[in-house]
């Protein structure tokens, strides 16, 4: 089996980052389809010069987006 593959994952349950996923030192944040934040889907939007979401998962019903 290779283990290089494998990712570890940690749920927060409690504390200010509650209900949060903790995945490869990365925190992700999870929001429900009618939550989910304008700039979802897009890696850059030049006329406003701004970044959007281009890295997410999908657990339990969520989108799970990296938290800023």
């Amino acid at each position: 089996m290779d283990t290089t593959k494998l990712k570890r994952v940690k749920f927060i349950k409690g504390g200010k980052h509650k209900g949060k996923i903790l995945l490869d030192q990365v925190l992700y944040t999870g929001f429900t389809v009618g939550k989910i934040p304008n700039k979802f889907g897009f890696i850059y939007e030049a006329d406003t010069e701004r970044e959007g979401y281009s890295t997410w998962f999908n657990r339990g019903g969520l989108t799970y987006i990296p938290v800023d």
